[in-house]
């Protein structure tokens, strides 16, 4: 099997997924996207479930893996902890080239109970659990207690934009007053005064 036609297939099934979704996008259309017979897909991947998931997971692993450069390069060194987790969250939610990624994440909020339970497992084992225990491994070094519940809360606060609008990303205001809020709510400045 031709690794490059693999490559193909699962680009075209990220546009095709991220577009329509799971329950809507079809065999026949991933492979038209990408530009191979449907026969050669079914060679590849033995039914939409498989490849989906092998989407999701390359996908995620992608996005994961820039998240993680990005927690390395602003807990390297944290010398004003509002501003640092201000700049963490303003770049954390740049789109850093993984536009598709997010629509497709999207489309899994959307359509959650008709997308096989192992797919999202892999999903959210190969990033957004990485990613949180990465997250909360820094926060601990920094002295927050309960680190896993302080690394969901900062994610929550700094990048969920307008709630009734599903999908917006914060600007920089929401950003800045969610890392307050984070700050405030984990007792930092109380924390910073029995430290001295």
């Amino acid at each position: 099997m031709r690794p490059d036609k693999r490559q193909a297939i699962l680009r075209g099934a990220l546009s095709v997924f991220a577009r329509d979704g799971y329950s809507r996008a079809s065999i026949d259309g991933i492979a038209k996207e990408a530009e191979v017979s449907t026969r050669t897909l079914y060679n590849h991947f033995a039914d939409k479930a498989e490849l989906f998931r092998s989407v999701i997971q390359a996908s995620a692993g992608k996005a994961a893996q820039d998240q993680l450069a990005i927690i390395e390069r602003h807990f390297h060194k944290v010398t004003d902890l509002e501003q640092d987790l201000i700049a963490f969250g303003r770049a954390m939610c740049a789109e850093h080239g993984n536009a598709e990624h997010f629509a497709l994440v999207r489309q899994i909020n959307a359509e959650l109970g008709h997308i096989p339970a192992a797919a999202i497992e892999a999903w959210q084992e190969t990033g957004p659990r990485k990613v949180r225990k990465t997250l909360a491994a820094e926060l601990e070094k920094l002295g927050f207690q309960d680190p896993e519940r302080a690394a969901v809360h900062l994610l929550v606060l700094t990048m969920t934009g307008d709630p009734t609008i599903r999908g917006t990303r914060p600007d920089d205001d929401d950003i800045a007053a969610g890392v307050r809020v984070f700050l405030h709510g984990h007792d930092v400045e109380k924390r910073r005064e029995a430290a001295t």
